[in-house]
């Protein structure tokens, strides 16, 4: 099968995060199956969701993984003009739901897993699918945890995330928090007597606001990121029930992005210094008030040296001499400091189409992936 049949099947599964994906796993398992590939499905305990970890060759020696999320964000709320999870051609583009994050790499690694299996390979092809990256890389932490205790783990990794088929060796680490803040509720005509939990969340925000600014004036920047220096963001602020009643909580939800250089433990002991900074002058009159910083979710950056090695193979795979890094995060992180794989970023497409309306994947970009992946399949057929 091509490329492009294997993307019109991807795109036809709905699966965004929060839905199944066991349907398009299962898919993807008996097409790799009937290849005579070695494969291994790995189900979430608690709801239809599962992660395929596939080898195509010798499995007595470690290869190169090609890993890839099935999950896509929502499409609630936006204008599309053609059916999200249909495929459409138009103007040698290709439009649909994750056609360009990711289910264009994962299509062309399709095609090149059947390419593969009529091979006599020396190095093996390995798989990764997984489930829940758009929600925090959740999924393919099982898949981690397999690999980890595997007597052979890959040799090197390639992420297929859409970099318009550039060689990516690294991206910022994210930190998800979430903020409750705690006053005293009131009647409003009497709002001094009581302790505004927004207007703490308000002080808060404030305090993250001091803490960026901070951070992008005094921290030593990188000059490979769109934004050079560490991030914070805050996404979303609740509270309150009723105008006439002083809310007694509120919280909101904010996120750490940062450089591989700085510790987003150390920004974090910093805002939780602003709080009991805050909250020390009010708790003589407001005993219980408090502030709760929670940690919901991380994943690590990704700094893969410019020299090494699987830097160098990637870019003769792809033709390419220059390097980028990327402003969004992936599971790059996760392989290389949980596992020790060597790991770049590469693959189809433009992050600038993805979680839009009407998101697309050329195919002029979706050829060159699988040129790419051609090159592979000739260098482990020869042993790298």
């Amino acid at each position: 099968m091509h490329t492009v049949e294997f993307l019109k099947a991807l795109i036809g599964f709905p699966t965004i995060s929060a839905d199944p994906n066991d349907d398009l796993i299962a898919y993807c398992a008996d097409l790799l199956r009937e290849t005579g590939a070695e494969v291994v499905i790995i189900k979430d305990p608690d709801q239809p969701k599962a992660n395929l970890y596939a080898t195509i060759g010798p499995t007595d020696r470690p290869g190169v993984l090609l890993s890839g999320h099935t999950d896509v964000v929502p499409v609630a709320g936006q204008s599309w003009s053609m059916p999200p999870f249909a495929l459409t051609e138009r103007d040698g583009k290709f439009y649909g739901r994750g056609t360009a994050d990711m289910k264009g790499f994962v299509a062309s690694a399709l095609s090149a897993a059947l390419r593969a299996s009529k091979m006599e390979l020396k190095t093996p092809l390995h798989l990764a699918l997984s489930y829940d990256e758009e929600v925090g890389c959740l999924g393919v932490r099982s898949l981690i945890d397999m690999l980890a205790v595997a007597p052979f783990r890959p040799q090197f990794c390639i992420v297929g995330e859409p970099t318009q088929m550039m060689v990516a060796t690294g991206h910022k680490g994210k930190t998800a928090c979430r903020v409750v803040c705690t006053g005293r509720e009131g009647h409003s005509a009497l709002a001094p007597t009581a302790l505004n939990a927004i207007h703490l969340v308000c002080d808060m925000v404030s305090a993250i606001r001091a803490i960026q600014a901070d951070i992008s004036r005094t921290s030593v920047p990188d000059d490979d990121y769109d934004v050079t220096y560490s991030t914070l963001h805050v996404g979303r602020i609740s509270g309150g029930v009723a105008l006439n009643i002083v809310p007694n909580t509120a919280e909101f939800l904010f996120e750490i992005r940062n450089l591989p250089a700085d510790d987003p433990q150390a920004i974090l002991e910093r805002l939780k210094a602003a709080a009991e900074d805050l909250l020390a002058p009010l708790r003589r009159d407001f005993p219980e008030a408090n502030i709760v910083i929670e940690t919901t979710g991380s994943y690590p950056p990704l700094s893969t040296a410019q020299d090494a090695e699987v830097v160098r193979f990637v870019k003769s795979l792809t033709g390419q001499n220059a390097t980028l890094k990327l402003a969004f995060g992936t599971e790059g992180g996760l392989f290389s400091t949980q596992l020790d794989i060597p790991t770049v970023i590469c693959g189809p497409g433009s992050m600038a189409q993805g979680h839009r309306p009407d998101e697309f994947v050329s195919a002029d970009q979706l050829a060159k992936c699988d040129a790419m992946l051609d090159a592979l399949l000739d260098r482990l057929g020869a042993g790298l």
